[in-house]
């Protein structure tokens, strides 16, 4: 019989906050600076959840290009202005919030200061803290794709992995979750969807996937039943 759920874990952007296109936008147009050709969406759909270190690091690899050393601390910086200037909530997070019993946190990659900064902004931080994770600062410092910071929240709730529903938007953040024997939730409503996205999430161990946060409530409930 499957775990009864304890614990619901979110990711944060792209799932609470539409900011993985603002990025992927940002992103796009200093790469472009340093001869580096790649369009807001393609990056979306290859590095959505990664850190920027990590995405410099493939680009490095891929292209042989010489990166600048101070690059990811420039793009991480307009980043900041444009995500504390022009992030939105996905649609329906706050009656999803509104309809789930379950404890909750997030665990995310991105740093605690920047997703204080955009919870803040679209008025969900209060929703969530203190019970908000950055992969870098919590437990190992290991970073999704690594199941480590969802392990982290696990054992700060006192609950079984199998117990916690993880909500992700990214193949890497769904295969961390997996990893960690989380049961996993995928969404495809941010504004970096693609073709195939549903299908790539599902192969990463998604054992469903929604593109409407009104409809995660029912699907938590599903799986209470569920083995997966």
């Amino acid at each position: 019989m499957p775990s009864p759920l304890a614990l619901a874990i979110f990711d944060c952007d792209g799932v609470l906050v539409d900011s993985e296109i603002i990025a992927a936008h940002v992103e796009s147009d200093m790469f472009r600076e340093i001869g580096y050709e790649i369009s807001p969406e393609e990056l979306a759909h290859r590095f959505a959840g990664l850190t920027l270190t990590r995405i410099v690091e493939l680009v490095k690899d891929e292209s042989g290009i010489a990166v600048p050393e101070n690059f990811v601390a420039r793009v991480e910086a307009e980043n900041d202005v444009r995500l504390g200037r022009d992030v939105v909530a996905i649609p329906g997070v706050g009656a999803l919030l509104d309809a789930i019993d379950l404890p909750r946190c997030i665990c995310s990659n991105s740093s605690s200061a920047r997703l204080e900064m955009m919870l803040r902004h679209v008025g969900l931080w209060d929703r969530f803290r203190p019970f908000v994770f950055a992969a870098r600062e919590v437990g190992s410092g290991k970073v999704k794709p690594a199941p480590d910071v969802f392990l982290h929240a696990c054992t700060e709730f006192g609950v079984e992995p199998s117990q916690a529903v993880v909500i992700e938007d990214s193949v890497h953040g769904a295969a961390a979750a997996v990893a960690a024997g989380c049961r996993v939730v995928g969404f495809t409503g941010a504004s970096h969807t693609y073709p195939g996205h549903a299908e790539a999430l599902e192969e990463a161990g998604a054992e469903t996937v929604i593109n409407r946060l009104a409809d995660y409530p029912a699907v938590v409930g599903a799986l209470s039943s569920w083995r997966g």
